[in-house]
């Protein structure tokens, strides 16, 4: 265990994923415990919360989670709503939450994430959005035209991200996705990426690990998901600086910064407040999970000690 650790902490690994479903799960798991701390999962979706302006208490099978030091919050898409409540009821209690209830909500919408990014200069794709255009064609002519990617802001993994190549096909994605009452991202499409990202590992006020994807032949996605293959790769001190910036404006202390390189330079895609471990340990033969838990270690004790030190100055 890290030497700044003054005793072992009681962790939930939150997940809709029971036990060891999946990779990501299994290495907080192993590696927490290797740490010397008390790590268990928990189906955030099996929670009950109770809301009490003197006591509120959040129950997970019948027993109650009161004596929780810290969460590792595994939220995806599909249970945002129940996940980001579950997060939210913790930190009412005052437990340590390695990814907050705020960026966790900004970084599940892929709009609000981008808006705020925006605003603070980061450099995007440039995206466009409408709930009911008349015209698909403004939505596409503003992005600068077909080809342009379409995506739908509840998607995840390369799941509901199209391309399409011409005027006349994104206009019919675009009614497709309309008649579905689906919320859509009209998306520039960076032609010289070919198929091409970078994801960057965040932790804390670092990347501490990075792989380049590639879309599987007749694919642009390049998801890992999707078929998708990756490699190591040296990033940029810019492309890093982004990715920490990008991260931190969303208010996430652990992050998967997806990065593509342009004529214009480094332009950030998307950030992910869950991102996978498979993928790039594999890939880059970096411990991620050690490098997440040095962190919960290292804040969780310094936010003690200045917690302690108030205490005593009242």
């Amino acid at each position: 265990m890290n030497t700044q650790v003054s005793r072992p902490l009681k962790i939930a690994l939150l997940s809709s994923i029971d036990g060891t479903g999946n990779y990501s799960n299994s290495r907080f798991l192993e590696e927490g415990a290797k740490r010397g701390h008390e790590i268990f999962a928990v189906n955030f979706l099996r929670c009950d919360i109770t809301v009490c302006s003197k006591n509120s208490k959040i129950y997970y099978e019948g027993k109650s989670l009161h004596d929780v030091d810290v969460i590792i919050p595994r939220i995806g898409v599909a249970h945002a709503f129940f996940g980001g409540a579950v997060v939210r009821q913790f930190e009412a209690m005052k437990k340590y939450s390695l990814n907050g209830s705020l960026g966790i909500s900004r970084s599940k919408d892929k709009l609000r994430s981008l808006q705020i990014l925006a605003r603070k200069g980061i450099a995007l794709p440039v995206s466009s959005f409408s709930h009911a255009s008349t015209s698909p064609k403004v939505l596409i002519d503003t992005v600068g035209g077909a080809p342009v990617i379409i995506k739908l802001i509840e998607g995840m993994q390369g799941i509901g991200v199209v391309l399409a190549e011409t005027l006349k096909a994104a206009e019919s994605v675009i009614d497709a996705f309309r008649g579905l009452k689906a919320n859509m991202i009209v998306q520039e499409y960076i032609e010289e990426a070919a198929g091409k990202d970078i994801r960057l590992f965040v932790v804390g006020d670092k990347v501490v690990a990075s792989m380049m994807r590639e879309a599987a032949e007749g694919d642009f996605r390049s998801n890992i998901h999707r078929g998708g293959s990756s490699c190591q790769i040296k990033t940029t001190s810019q492309e890093r600086q982004m990715a920490i910036r990008a991260a931190r404006e969303l208010k996430l202390n652990v992050a998967g910064v997806d990065i593509i390189r342009s004529k214009e330079g480094p332009l950030v895609l998307e950030v992910n407040s869950s991102p996978g471990l498979e993928g790039i340990e594999g890939t880059t033969n970096i411990n991620v999970a050690g490098k997440i838990f040095e962190f919960i270690e290292q804040d969780f004790f310094s936010q003690e000690v200045k917690k302690k030190k108030r205490d005593d100055v009242i």
